[in-house]
């Protein structure tokens, strides 16, 4: 486990694995640290993987209900960049491609290339607006698997017959559990990020804008229009993928981020 420390005296924690030219991942929601673990051990065939645990996620810096701001976790990115002691690409995924998006504005010299999956960027209404309320009163009646289940269902777009079980299961497990008011955490602070399309067309890092054809469409709108406004990216489909596609098809993912990498390194 590597340890830096953020702008504002955060400790941050990685998983530091492999050796090579440097590899950040930025999980997406709900993510302890553990679900890129498949990923990341693909990627030290070539790189140095430094795989974040999200400062949203981390139970031991949310005593007291303490949230935190996507410009933090970022900044969190930007920390762990340093310790690399050269340009990185980057991997971020669903929230935590905001995160890798924010971090790539706030110092686009810090990072060779990147690679983005499926953002869960705001490009209008907030995500969260009344169904992020709904979630917060299920989840504070002690009903996390139904607060999970809206998030899912109103906020993701799974339907409902997708949604409400997934929600039940994920929520009966202790470990991810714990992990729901930090999920909605997420979401909230996303919605307080807002619209940064302005700041994303300054990015003049190569970037692939990674998404699936089976995923709702709402995030294939959220890639088009960070494409379409990006001027050094690239839009990328994974035929017969979903949202969880880093879970079903991480040797794709890995071959992207190969391809990137012989192109910026």
């Amino acid at each position: 486990m590597l340890t830096t420390v953020s702008a504002d005296g955060t400790d941050v924690r990685a998983y530091d694995e492999g050796e090579g030219p440097p590899v950040v991942i930025v999980g997406p929601g709900m993510d302890d640290g553990s679900r890129t673990k498949k990923l990341a051990s693909l990627l030290t065939r070539r790189f140095r993987v430094l795989r974040l645990q999200r400062r949203q996620y981390r139970l031991d810096l949310k005593a007291g209900g303490a949230s935190c701001s996507i410009a933090q976790e970022a900044a969190d990115v930007l920390s762990l960049v340093r310790t690399a002691g050269e340009p990185v690409i980057l991997y971020g995924h669903s929230s935590g491609g905001v995160v890798a998006l924010e971090a790539l504005a706030a110092s686009p010299d810090a990072f060779a290339g990147a690679v983005i999956f499926e953002p869960a960027a705001v490009i209008g209404p907030p995500l969260g607006g009344a169904a992020l309320g709904r979630a917060r009163a299920a989840e504070a009646s002690g009903r996390p698997g139904k607060a999970l289940a809206i998030f899912m269902r109103e906020v993701v777009g799974m339907p409902a017959w997708q949604a409400t079980p997934a929600g039940v299961l994920i929520g009966a497990a202790p470990r991810y559990r714990r992990l729901v008011p930090s999920q909605l955490d997420d979401l909230h602070a996303l919605d307080e990020l807002g619209v940064r399309l302005d700041a994303y067309a300054q990015i003049p890092v190569p970037t692939v804008l990674l998404g699936g054809d089976r995923s709702p469409a709402h995030l294939a709108e959220r890639l088009d229009a960070i494409a379409n406004v990006l001027p050094n990216g690239e839009r990328v489909v994974m035929h017969k993928r979903d949202h969880s596609a880093d879970l079903k098809d991480p040797q794709q993912i890995v071959r992207i981020i190969d391809g990137l990498a012989d192109d910026v390194l």
